[in-house]
């Protein structure tokens, strides 16, 4: 691949725009590749690909060809990149890459693009887990999926369990168990921790769920019945009614997986639908014959892109980071239907077949998704007007100049200072953007336990400087994202340290909002403290109060729920983790010995010595680690 830049000249709006354009257009090659035009911040506009570059260039100088909006982003151009591929189907390729790293304000742009849940069998251990799995394939064993979401997922793996009872405990749990837990108790675990189950045993569980995973389920309930019948005959109802049970529970998670019947083996449907000049797009994922969920897109376009538009687009930066199945069903004939099955297939490394269902059962699930998509566009209409209505009233509540497109609401956590947590959550239009949560672990040692204030300027230092150096090194996409507006929970006190904070960096234009209980700490009597202007309330019924409080409480459950999770961690540490030389099987030797990580602690040398595996060396280097001089 190769790179050219050409820079801008000083002439006037869209006279200007087309200068550069032309001037660019001299030097762009005839090649297949992508372009990118910047503004004069250098900010990318739009990213695009062409079979020949300098022919696609040549179409932007064609004013009167051109849309009211394009003739804006040909105004606003300051400067051109052309980067040149092998191919067309690699310039495809390339330009959906692109667009997810610079996020250009004239593309179709997929928002939401979070990592897909995969349920993963790890074969790296003799005794093999079953687990969910989301993130990089890092593990050694096999991974199914993609799951649409995390209820999915967790459906078919509480099944799998019930039916085929592998562990899902940590190698570090099931090395240190000494007793069976209460997942076998419940028949949800064939317990090898404890040998309840031998090697030869728990292997054909494994092969079952893989068989299971793959779409091999026949056999299995077929054996399933026979050993169920073989137990009633020998009146162990016992047994048999355990293997009636799984055939009960197989037959539950196969209900879950049908749509309409589709006799798909290993594809996605993607169904489209414009409803109110924004497209839905529903994705089905069908591996092995069976339907792991479902999600609905809003894919961010311009008001007159095409459905067709927006799902080639969709499309392309769906697969960018994403396993694609063998089949890829669409809801819409598109025009560069060939090249996208090209591009596909170059990426998978095999081929990809891209067909718009003509009849059949296929067909039937296909009109399903399309009808899912038309009832996920109307749900949307509807919760984008309320909400935009409740924006409009913020903005007019705080005398915010326009509705706030981002805003952040901070909260602490803590029991009398300790695992104290410092939480973000942030809204819009759209809602809450979980995907834009975070987590502030408090570690300045200058905050005495329980310093509210103190662990608020924390979080706000910590926030912005971090916000501040992502915008001075923004990559042309204007670094971080910065919010409109800040609601703190808590007073004046809060709202003092906040500013503190922001003073110091020099961040004066941000509207900032603290929100307390009031005297009676009673939900409804609110009071919200700005800096420079008297506290006040609103009427208990005023829906704007509603949606701050709404705000509000989601920072404190997510606040309290990671506290927990932080102070959970904490207690079940053992006292025992990272010894020097003392492994899962060592770890759990002494805590057979001596019952508990604190009589470890009160063992002397030749005690230790009595354990086995334990030398006097590694005796004497455990005492010395409890008993160090402080």
């Amino acid at each position: 691949m190769s790179n050219e830049t050409i820079k801008n000249a000083d002439t006037g709006p869209l006279a200007q725009g087309i200068s550069i354009i032309k001037n660019c257009q001299k030097i762009a090659p005839h090649h297949p590749g992508v372009y990118r035009m910047l503004d004069e911040a250098g900010n990318v506009l739009y990213v695009g690909k062409a079979k020949s570059i300098k022919k696609r260039v040549m179409s932007y100088t064609q004013i009167n060809r051109l849309t009211h909006r394009l003739q804006k982003m040909v105004s606003r151009t300051a400067e051109m990149i052309f980067v040149t591929t092998h191919t067309e189907a690699e310039a495809l390729l390339l330009e959906a890459s692109l667009i997810k790293r610079f996020k250009p304000t004239y593309n179709v742009l997929l928002k939401d693009d979070k990592s897909f849940p995969y349920i993963l069998l790890r074969t790296d251990h003799k005794w093999v887990q079953i687990t969910k799995h989301r993130g990089a394939r890092k593990k050694g064993g096999k991974y199914y999926g993609p799951f649409a979401n995390t209820s999915a997922v967790t459906r078919t793996l509480n099944t799998l369990q019930k039916v085929f009872q592998l562990r899902s405990c940590t190698d570090a749990t099931l090395e240190s168990r000494t007793r069976a837990c209460l997942l076998h108790q419940i028949k949800r675990c064939a317990a090898p921790c404890v040998d309840k189950i031998n090697e030869a045993d728990y292997g054909q569980l494994v092969k079952d769920t893989e068989d299971f995973l793959e779409g091999r389920t026949t056999h299995i309930q077929k054996r399933f019945a026979d050993k169920m019948q073989a137990a009633s005959d020998a009146t162990d109802y016992e047994v048999a009614a355990l293997y009636r049970d799984r055939l009960t529970a197989l037959s539950q998670i196969q209900s879950h997986q049908s749509l309409a019947n589709a006799m798909v083996e290993n594809a996605d449907i993607i169904a489209a639908a414009d409803t109110g000049g924004q497209v839905c797009i529903q994705v089905f994922f069908f591996r092995a014959g069976q339907n792991w969920g479902h999600r609905a897109y809003f894919p961010r376009h311009a008001s007159d892109a095409s459905i067709e538009d927006v799902l080639t687009a969709f499309i392309t930066q769906f697969y960018d980071n994403k396993p694609i199945p063998k089949e890829v069903l669409l809801s819409h004939d598109i025009m560069e239907h060939t090249l996208l099955r090209e591009a596909l297939s170059e990426r998978a490394e095999r081929k990809i077949s891209v067909t718009v269902p003509k009849r059949g059962r296929k067909k039937e699930a296909m009109q399903q998704a399309i009808l899912n998509a038309e009832q996920a566009g109307k749900r949307r209409m509807a919760e984008t007007a309320s909400q935009q209505k409740l924006q409009e009233g913020v903005a007019k509540l705080f005398a915010m100049d326009a509705p706030p497109e981002r805003i952040e609401v901070y909260d602490n956590s803590h029991i009398q200072g300790t695992n104290a947590i410092g939480a973000m959550i942030v809204a819009g239009p759209e809602g809450f953007m979980k995907n834009s949560y975070r987590k502030y672990n408090i570690k300045d040692e200058r905050n005495s336990p329980g310093d509210d204030f103190g662990m608020m300027r924390e979080v706000m230092e910590r926030r912005f400087k971090r916000l501040q150096k992502e915008t001075s090194e923004g990559d042309g996409n204007g670094g971080g994202e910065w919010p409109d507006l800040l609601l703190i929970d808590g007073g004046k006190g809060q709202l003092s340290s906040v500013h503190e904070v922001l003073d110091d960096l020099g961040v004066t234009d941000l509207k900032v909002v603290a929100i307390s209980k009031g005297p009676d700490r009673n939900a409804g009597r609110e009071q919200f403290h700005i800096r420079g202007q008297q506290s006040f309330t609103l009427p208990v019924n005023d829906p704007v109060l509603y949606y701050l409080q709404r705000l509000r409480d989601e920072a404190h459950r997510f606040a309290i729920g990671t506290h927990r999770t932080r102070r959970k961690n904490d207690l079940i540490k053992s006292p025992l983790d990272g010894l020097k030389g003392v492994g899962a099987k060592r770890k759990k030797a002494l805590l057979h010995y001596f019952g508990s990580g604190k009589a470890v602690q009160d063992a002397g040398v030749k005690e230790m010595m009595m354990v086995d595996g334990i030398s006097k060396a590694l005796a004497q280097s455990i005492y010395d680690h409890f008993h160090e001089e402080t």
